[in-house]
């Protein structure tokens, strides 16, 4: 059994990590360099650095930073938003990031992933979905930071991703997203059910609990921002608690 991952994530906006609640009332945290570096020597698996505003302000990536995280964490990294071609990518591979993460210019150009997983290998892309409840039992697609509806079910989006040569799939659910009730296990599931490459679930881990739950229902990695930047949730004692519940883990 492939040991489960535990990862922060950190959203960048111009220059500092910030966090917020169904993607709205954005706060500052800290800095991601430093952050970043806390994490590496936690223990965390890895770690997710999103430009959150890049792609909405049509803007390119924050280089600089990448190029100061490769220094400062010793565990791989993902660089995700403003990434639209593969010289983007090359770019952020380059500062020394490990995978890079498409999402809006992905669903405007799937052919990016195809392009991105034959110059640089499956293992380094990772699509990441925005998704959303319709009230039809089903999830939408949302782009631009959660700003636009592309009216895409969520499950066939992910599977074409996969076809298309995607190596991760890091779900974000936006209905759960900062509210710390729990990740939308249902939604999860159903991803991991369905594809063969790995899902990473994002949005809505308050307690140890939540994490458990999720990676039993089928998600290889837990993605998670505020209970670690407010050190709700030690990582150290996270990845002992699920390694206690029968959970595969990389123990620090």
């Amino acid at each position: 059994m492939l040991t489960k991952r535990i990862i922060p994530c950190l959203d960048v906006d111009h220059g500092r990590v910030v966090k917020g609640k169904k993607f709205k009332d954005i706060q500052d945290v800290a800095d991601p360099v430093e952050l970043g570096r806390y994490y590496s020597e936690q223990g965390a698996d890895e770690l997710v650095f999103y430009d959150i505003t890049a792609s909405y302000e049509k803007r390119d990536i924050f280089i600089n930073v990448v190029e100061k995280v490769a220094e400062a964490v010793r565990i791989p990294f993902t660089i995700g938003g403003g990434i639209r071609t593969t010289d983007d990518f090359r770019q952020v591979l380059m500062a020394g990031a490990d995978k890079v993460s498409v999402n809006s210019a992905a669903v405007k150009n799937p052919q990016l992933i195809m392009d991105a997983a034959l110059r640089f290998g499956n293992q380094c892309v990772v699509l990441s979905i925005d998704a959303k409840r319709n009230g039809k039992g089903s999830w939408d697609v949302f782009t631009d930071g959660g700003r636009h509806n592309t009216g895409i079910d969520a499950i066939e989006w992910a599977k074409k991703g996969e076809s298309l040569g995607a190596g991760e799939i890091c779900i974000n659910s936006i209905d759960t997203d900062g509210v710390k009730q729990g990740y939308d296990i249902a939604l999860n599931k159903k991803l991991s059910e369905t594809l063969t490459i790995p899902v990473i679930a994002s949005g809505g881990a308050g307690k140890m609990a939540d994490f458990s739950e999720v990676l039993k229902a089928g998600a290889d990695a837990a993605l998670a921002a505020s209970v670690f930047h407010y050190k709700e949730i030690l990582i150290p004692d996270l990845k002992q608690y699920l390694s206690d519940e029968g959970l595969p883990m990389r123990l620090v």
